[in-house]
């Protein structure tokens, strides 16, 4: 059975050629082979292939150069070079420039089996690794902090700007205003996106671990290290570090941090080397660290270097207006399929606290879909203590004519006593002082349901 994977082998010296390409075809792979570079670089102007196996030295070029011209106009080519002639640091100026391995000629066809396995299985995880990211992008795309608000559209005209720069973003916002959520957009549409997104919750991490996990220690560095240690800061180069509750960060390490804000280097626990390092910091908090750093509970030195480019999220109760579209979103996802909200369904949410932010919408909009009858969410269907948290609003001052506000004040009435009747519609009646049947014909009347 014919391997789906195609080889392109440059080797100049026919016996090679010959020997090397039968024992890939006798793999199953499907091999088509070339005495110089030049015939490589034609065939692959017109012909796709998965891998390149080279040899470095050639009649026409370098092999150095075909790796360029290669990695150049295909780059998703995997290169294994084989070399006799060269050094190993021939070989290795050939892996900086894109090759995945090199083999010592001669070499066993093992070796050579082994090698092109290896470069297959890093190929399909790099094509996996491409998938999530591009599902990530399309996920994280600007638009994804849902909201229409005038907030949410000053913020998103921000968001390109902190995706774009690589100085630290510091958000700040009430628990389930979404933190992490913007996080991921920054990250996800940035130049960085391919590189690695790290996170780490500061809240949760021992105090003693603390400097272990953000960066790393040595082999010996302490009791327990029975073997070095990358930190999440090393873990992250070159791409982003999310650093969720940073005001939990421990005073005395905070120091240590704001050295690498400052160097963009690190040491290891344990060590005297002294580590470069490449990472966008984006740190995130629910407390004010200006107020803490005022009261001496944060460095004052590292608030600034954080804080370079502030997002604020405001809490749920300062944007109500939002609560209609998120709601939506979220019962339309949980239930896989648009469902039809009842306008006086929105009404009774605006008036809830939601101090659980787009958390809790999100939470109630779960349990809404699980209570719903009918493919239609009525006010009878919002989970219990969003009914029993309900107020009337009264007022003197004329905002609808007057038949909509009665209504209004019907079905919360209606509602209300449905709710501490357990939906019994007998004891509402009764509650509500009105005949059983003058209820139903109301219920019918609004579109309530049990």
């Amino acid at each position: 059975m014919m391997n789906t994977f195609k080889i392109c082998l440059v080797e100049d010296e026919e016996i090679i050629r010959i020997t090397t390409a039968d024992e890939l075809s006798d793999e199953g792979y499907e091999v088509v082979s070339f005495p110089n570079g030049m015939d490589c670089i034609t065939y692959l102007n017109k012909n796709t292939a998965d891998i390149i196996i080279t040899d470095l030295r050639l009649p026409d070029l370098h092999g150095l150069e075909l790796l360029k011209q290669v990695k150049e106009k295909h780059p998703n080519i995997g290169i294994l070079v084989m070399t006799a002639y060269g050094s190993v640091d021939t070989a290795i100026d050939a892996m900086k420039i894109g090759a995945f391995n090199y083999l010592m000629k001669p070499f066993p066809t093992e070796e050579l089996k082994i090698n092109v396995q290896k470069l297959i299985e890093f190929k399909n995880l790099s094509i996996r690794c491409d998938i999530i990211n591009q599902a990530n992008q399309a996920k994280y795309g600007y638009d994804a902090y849902i909201g229409q608000s005038k907030f949410v559209q000053d913020l998103q005209k921000i968001l390109p700007y902190a995706a774009n720069s690589d100085s630290s973003v510091l958000i700040t916002g009430e628990t389930g205003t979404g933190k992490e959520l913007i996080a991921n957009i920054i990250h996800y549409n940035s130049p960085r996106h391919e590189k690695p997104f790290v996170k780490v919750s500061c809240a949760i991490l021992p105090r003693e671990m603390f400097e272990s996990e953000l960066f790393g220690h040595i082999k010996g560095a302490f009791t327990g290290a029975i073997k070095d240690r990358v930190g999440k800061l090393e873990e992250a180069n070159n791409g982003t570090l999310f650093l969720d509750d940073v005001d939990d960060i421990p005073l005395e390490l905070q120091v240590k941090l704001l050295r690498f804000l400052q160097e963009g280097e690190i040491q290891r626990i344990g060590s005297n080397k002294t580590i470069k390092l490449n990472v966008k910091i984006i740190a995130a908090t629910k407390k004010d660290l200006g107020q803490l750093a005022e009261q001496g509970l944060f460095r004052e030195d590292l608030y600034y270097r954080l804080n370079v480019l502030p997002i604020k999220l405001y809490a749920i109760r300062e944007r109500i207006e939002d609560v209609a579209i998120l709601f939506e979103y979220f019962v339309n996802h949980f239930a896989k399929k648009p469902i039809q909200i009842l306008p006086e369904v929105y009404e009774i949410l605006k008036q809830y606290s939601w101090k659980g932010n787009i958390r809790e919408i999100k939470n109630i909009a779960e349990r809404t879909v699980i209570l719903m009858s009918n493919n239609k969410i009525t006010p009878v269907d919002l989970p219990l203590e969003i009914k029993e948290n309900q107020t009337i609003q009264k007022s003197y001052e004329i905002t609808k004519p007057l038949n909509e506000q009665l209504a209004e004040i019907e079905i919360n009435l209606i509602i209300d006593a449905l709710s501490k009747s357990n939906n019994n519609k007998t004891k509402a009646a009764e509650l509500l002082q009105i005949p059983l049947n003058t209820l139903r014909s109301k219920m019918e009347k609004y579109g309530l349901s049990i």
